[in-house]
């Protein structure tokens, strides 16, 4: 079962986009290296890449009330391998697999219940 990571790099959920966007750019004195208005926005960092995105309507209550809105996006090569190993570890996504713009997705939970996206690239 192969579950090879390529990278990994950690996203943040924004009801105001630009106002997120606007306090790293100034935090970090970056501006992103992917932006595209009112949907998401990277900043590429030594060793870390930071995505700062707004949730689609569909997915909002999901960010709400939570203890926070960052999540730890893993990009994989085998989306479907690496629902297998987190099956496999007692983890299994809750729910089905989204195809984006960007590609592949599914969203899951490690054991403290922290927000996972696996990611494949189109």
């Amino acid at each position: 079962m192969d579950f090879s990571c390529s990278s990994a790099f950690v996203t943040l959920a924004a009801n105001d986009l630009e106002k997120l966007v606007l306090f790293y750019s100034n935090l970090l004195n970056l501006t992103p290296q992917q932006y595209t208005p009112n949907r998401y926005a990277e900043f590429k960092l030594p060793g870390l890449r930071l995505g700062i995105f707004r949730p689609k309507q569909s997915h909002e209550a999901e960010f709400k009330n939570s203890s926070s809105a960052m999540s730890l996006c893993l990009e994989v090569n085998h989306l479907e391998n690496a629902i297998a190993r987190l099956t496999h570890l007692g983890y299994p996504p809750p729910g089905e697999i989204i195809t984006a713009s960007h590609g592949k997705e599914i969203y899951a939970y490690d054991s403290e219940g922290n927000r996972l996206i696996l990611h494949q690239s189109s």
